[in-house]
């Protein structure tokens, strides 16, 4: 049951990091690029908090998601700097009043690399039980 849950967790973070792959092809909106990708890391984060006996809370904010998975595993320290970035991205661009923050390309690649790190890194622990 908890196996299927957490791969209900990494499907759902898959179509958003996908989702942010194609419209970055179409060179679209680079809020909506961040937003997935925020969504993307979030997902995989709380399915791997799952994976490890953690019991859901309903948060958006990657930086806390990250700190409960140092509890597990403290080489993710690392990616505390994109969290942070993420979840003040989130928080400010979500949400009126004030425009749309404005996103560099190479800012739009280096989160892309760092959230494909840190979900290659999450799958890389998990082994599903078929």
């Amino acid at each position: 049951m908890k196996d299927k849950l957490v791969r209900e967790w990494f499907e759902r973070g898959m179509h958003d990091f996908e989702s942010a792959r194609l419209i970055f092809a179409q060179e679209g909106y680079y809020d909506e690029i961040m937003f997935l990708l925020q969504q993307a890391m979030e997902k995989y984060l709380k399915g791997y908090l799952i994976h490890n006996g953690w019991g859901l809370k309903k948060i958006h904010d990657i930086e806390t998601l990250l700190t409960e998975t140092m509890e597990f595993d403290k080489s993710f320290e690392k990616f505390l700097d994109i969290g942070r970035k993420l979840t003040i991205f989130y928080y400010e661009n979500r949400y009126p009043p004030g425009p749309v923050m404005e996103i560099s390309r190479e800012e739009i690649v280096k989160t892309f690399e760092a959230v494909e790190e840190i979900v290659n890194k999450i799958k890389s622990k998990i082994a599903f039980k078929d």
